[in-house]
C-alpha cells in the first residue's frame, strides 16, 4: 500500500474517538474497530487526546485529561520565540495552564547568533514577549550545563543540558507544532531535545556529537541525535512528564526564525499525551489527513528533511510508541 493511501485510510479512522491509529511508515493497515471492540493489545497503546478547540480553557482541560499530576517543582518547557516572529505559543494563551500546575517557564540559550544567544538578551526577550508577566522564568543554562548519559544512544552518548534542570522534579513540555528548516517539523521531540540542551549542547546535537559540524551534519544522524537526547530527558524525569502540542499557525518555519513564512493551512487543534512519540506522530498524521490544500508546503518540508526518521529513531530507543489511540474531547 502506498504511504499516502495508507495515511488517508488510517487517519480517517483516527479522527473518530476511540479508534486506533497506525503510523505513517506502516506496511499495512488493520481494520479500525470501535473502542468497545478493541483487542487487549490495542488498549495498551498510548492515548493521544485531541480537541479542535484552541482556547486557554481547552488547554487546561486536555492537560487534566491526561490524569497525571506533575509532582514537586514543575518546569514548563516553552519556546520563547525569536524576535520578529509571532507564531510561538503566546503567554496569555498558556497562562491558565501554567498557573494550574504552578509551573516555572524554562528555556535555554541558542547556539546561533541572535537575541537569544546570551542570558542577558534572552531574558529581555522573555520580558518583551510577555512571559515574565504570567510566571517565573528560568534560563536553564544561565549558570552552565550538566551531562546526562545516553548509554544506548545511536549518535551521542551524552546530552549537555542546562544545569538548572536539576532544580525541577517534573516537566510539562508545551510545544508549538509546525515545520522546521532543519528537522522538517518541530513538536514535543524537538522541544525536549534541542530545547532543553544548553547552547553548547544544541550545537553538539545538531552536529551529532561534533559541534563544529552543526550546519552540515548528515541529516539522519542529526535526527537520531535529537532522539538520543530525548531518551536522556525521559530517563531524567521517569513517569514525571506530560506533553502538549498546539497545532496553530502551521508555518513551514520554526519559532526560531525571525521572519517565518506565513501559515498556508488552517489551524487543527490541541493534542496531549504522556507519550511524546505518539503525540508527534498524531500531529504528523493529522497534517497528512487534512483536506486543506495548504498542507502541501508543510508536507514537502517534512518529507524533504526525512522528518519521519526522528519518530523511527525515538521509538527504537524506547522513548515512546508510533502507534496510539486518538481520543477526541
Amino acid at each position: 500500500m502506498e504511504r499516502r493511501e495508507f495515511l488517508k485510510n488510517s487517519l480517517l479512522a483516527s479522527a473518530i474517538p476511540g479508534l486506533v491509529a497506525g503510523t505513517m511508515a506502516a506496511e499495512g493497515c488493520a481494520e479500525s474497530k470501535p473502542q468497545n471492540a478493541e483487542t487487549p493489545e490495542e488498549t495498551k497503546l498510548p492515548v493521544v487526546f485531541f480537541t479542535r478547540k484552541i482556547t486557554p480553557e481547552n488547554l487546561v482541560e486536555i492537560y487534566e485529561r491526561l490524569g497525571r499530576k506533575l509532582p514537586g517543582k514543575v518546569a514548563v518547557k516553552i519556546h520563547s520565540g525569536e524576535p520578529g516572529g509571532n507564531h510561538f505559543v503566546q503567554p496569555e494563551f498558556m497562562k491558565l495552564l501554567v498557573e494550574s500546575v504552578q509551573g516555572t517557564l524554562v528555556e535555554c540559550n541558542t547556539a546561533y547568533p541572535g537575541r537569544r544567544d546570551t542570558t542577558e538578551e534572552h531574558l529581555q526577550v522573555l520580558e518583551e514577549h510577555g512571559f515574565t508577566k504570567i510566571a517565573p522564568v528560568d534560563l536553564l543554562d544561565a549558570e552552565g550545563e550538566m551531562e546526562l548519559p545516553i548509554p544506548t544512544g545511536k549518535q551521542i552518548q551524552v546530552n549537555y543540558v542546562g544545569d538548572h534542570l536539576k532544580r525541577y522534579d517534573s516537566m510539562l513540555v508545551l510545544s508549538h507544532f509546525k515545520g522546521h528548516l532543519m528537522g522538517g517539523f518541530g513538536g514535543a521531540l524537538k522541544n525536549m531535545s534541542i530545547g532543553i540542551a544548553s547552547s553548547h549542547g544544541k550545537a553538539y546535537i545538531h552536529g551529532a556529537g561534533f559541534p563544529e559540524q552543526m550546519w552540515d551534519c548528515e541529516q539522519d544522524k542529526f535526527l537520531e541525535a535529537m532522539a538520543d537526547a530525548d531518551r536522556s530527558i525521559v530517563d531524567f524525569f521517569p513517569n514525571k512528564m506530560a506533553f502538549i502540542n498546539v497545532m496553530k499557525d502551521l508555518s513551514v518555519d520554526c519559532d526560531c526564525d525571525s521572519s517565518p513564512h506565513a501559515p498556508e493551512m488552517a489551524d487543527i487543534g490541541i493534542l496531549a499525551s504522556l507519550d511524546p512519540v505518539a503525540l508527534d506522530q498524531a500531529c504528523v498524521d493529522l497534517v497528512y489527513q487534512s483536506s486543506d490544500k495548504g498542507k502541501a508546503s508543510l508536507i514537502e518540508r517534512m518529507e524533504s528533511r526525512h522528518a519521519v526518521h526522528i519518530l523511527e529513531a525515538a521509538e527504537e530507543l524506547g522513548v515512546g510508541s508510533r502507534k496510539y489511540r486518538l481520543e477526541m474531547i
